[in-house]
């Protein structure tokens, strides 16, 4: 048997590490180089596939695209940056899917950490075009007097409950509904095109309808006269107001039946606009478990969107997910706010429909 000398054994063995050592660097290099795979949806899917699956169609993409592209960074330095349009669509993937972000990530190609990153700012670069695309100053007056007969509506009011996870345990039973669930209290007016005109997406589940409503930026353009010879539509859980009317508690006269009659078949607009709203975008029916202010964000970002698919006159998609019945509808409790002035809704009642 032959031995090594100890200088001959010495010189070998520095040999294989060198070899192992340029084995796991040849190695670790070919894993830093293995990236997921990212599709362009843009050419692989059809229109109705695309917009089944991103809810919106590729030339709505494209204007987004456009518009928030300047917030919108590569945000890693190597070449292999996420760019704005896979952003985009990561989002949208989100919004139609809930909260699945694995299934997100796997489907653009990115981690699960960067897919969140990229959902909190996309949906707040979407939500800073809120006030290009949702306005309450568009007249829409015989839109919805073409549905019944009601003159000189300019939209309709309610309040949508949005489930979330508790926030935390110093403030969660502030979010806690009548039913028993964390939720925010969203208000939302639309016209008769379903186009929503105001959210507000701030207040806990456990708040009125009517105390979001007094609080808002809109009650107060309301009552500088900014509605001008118009109305909005609202539920018995809003005070009664000469530029909000709600409907006739016990109606007696055939006058005041029909006002009814005509407040509720007009005001069912807005429980329609919620109703595609939610199944375009169905994270909003299902728990969101994000961070507060990031769900804030994919509310308004997802009612920007709602109106750009109506602008676009895009088909109503169903969901993508199972959504479960629409329990959120909580039914407020009847307000008599002494502050209440139906003056307005009784001339109206007399004047108008009184004599159909």
């Amino acid at each position: 048997m032959e031995y090594l000398s100890s200088d001959e054994s010495d010189m070998e063995l520095l040999e294989m590490i060198d070899e192992f050592d340029e084995e796991s660097e040849s190695e670790e290099n070919l894993i830093q180089k293995v990236y997921k795979a990212r599709v362009d949806y843009m050419i692989v899917l059809n229109n109705y596939e695309f917009t089944y699956r991103f809810r919106l169609s590729k030339s709505a993409v494209r204007e987004l695209l456009d518009l928030i592209n300047p917030y919108l960074k590569v945000k890693s330095p190597r070449n292999h940056g996420i760019s704005p349009l896979h952003q985009i669509l990561l989002a949208l993937r989100f919004y139609a899917l809930g909260t699945m972000l694995v299934s997100v990530a796997d489907f653009i190609g990115v981690s699960i950490a960067s897919a969140s990153r990229i959902v909190n700012d996309v949906s707040k670069a979407i939500a800073k075009l809120y006030p290009r695309f949702v306005s309450i100053e568009r007249h829409c007056n015989e839109e919805f007097y073409a549905i019944a007969g009601f003159p000189r509506v300019r939209g309709v009011i309610d309040g949508t409950h949005i489930l979330i996870q508790s926030p935390n345990s110093n403030i969660g039973e502030e979010f806690r509904n009548r039913k028993g669930s964390f939720s925010l209290n969203v208000q939302v007016v639309c016209d008769a095109s379903l186009r929503f005109q105001n959210v507000v997406a701030r207040w806990p589940g456990s708040s009125h309808d009517a105390t979001i409503f007094n609080h808002s930026d809109l009650k107060e353009y309301c009552e500088q006269g900014r509605l001008a010879n118009s109305w909005l539509l609202g539920d018995s859980a809003y005070p009664c107001k000469p530029y909000l009317l709600t409907p006739i508690l016990n109606p007696t006269t055939r006058g005041e039946q029909l006002y009814n009659e005509s407040h509720i078949r007009t005001r069912n607009t807005i429980e329609r606009c919620i109703g595609v709203w939610k199944r375009r975008f169905p994270v909003l029916a299902l728990k969101m478990r994000l961070k507060l202010e990031n769900i804030q964000a994919v509310i308004i970002a997802t009612s920007v969107l709602h109106n750009i698919a109506r602008c676009h006159n895009l088909e109503e998609v169903d969901a993508e997910v199972h959504i479960p019945n629409d329990e959120m509808n909580i039914d407020e409790e009847i307000i008599h706010s002494p502050s209440s002035d139906a003056t307005e809704r009784r001339t109206l009642v007399d004047s108008w429909f009184s004599t159909l």
